[in-house]
């Protein structure tokens, strides 16, 4: 990464300012080549500064530019990355709104084929319910004999001598 004589003038600006301040040493593991190493240390060395006192600035100073503009006048980038999360939410929630607006419109589609499949429904019942009716009158249309008058049979016998006993079957001929 090349940095240009501004920026490295920034950084050494920065660096020496916040050697005064009272810190506390930290273990840091820091993932680099033997060369990028190396090259930190002459770097050091010719400031004549810890290497650990310049990672803690530089750590500092992107810090700051993430959070304030940077030296160059760019925006933030953690300001850069927060809007295009909100962007990208933003995005989102207008997907989710139209479909909930379309669930909405075939959840009400389909209450209204439901109440119209109900309308049917009870307008069958009450036929049926009719029908039944009507069968239920046809069936007591036929006058019902009494225990002591004649059966309708032929017999001559009283209907509770003859079709009227539980164990003699209707029509049967009397003893």
């Amino acid at each position: 990464m090349a940095l240009d004589r501004g920026r490295l003038a920034n950084i050494d600006r920065r660096l020496f300012a916040e050697l005064s301040h009272d810190t506390g040493p930290r273990m840091v593991k820091v993932p680099l080549s033997a060369a990028a190493w190396s090259t930190w240390r002459r770097y050091c060395d010719v400031l004549g500064l810890a290497m650990g006192e310049a990672i803690a600035v530089l750590i500092n100073c992107e810090l700051a530019t993430v959070v304030d503009e940077g030296a160059d006048g760019s925006a933030a980038v953690l300001a850069t990355r927060a809007a295009e999360q909100l962007a990208a939410r933003d995005a989102e929630l207008t997907i989710r709104e139209r479909n909930v607006k379309t669930v909405g419109e075939r959840q009400r589609a389909w209450g209204e084929r439901l109440r119209q499949w109900e309308a049917e429904l009870e307008t069958r019942e009450v036929r049926v319910e009719d029908a039944s009716k009507s069968l239920r009158r046809q069936r007591n249309a036929a006058p019902k004999v009494g225990r002591n008058e004649h059966c309708p049979c032929g017999s001559g016998l009283k209907y509770k001598h003859c079709n009227g006993l539980p164990a003699r079957p209707p029509n049967a001929v009397p003893r």
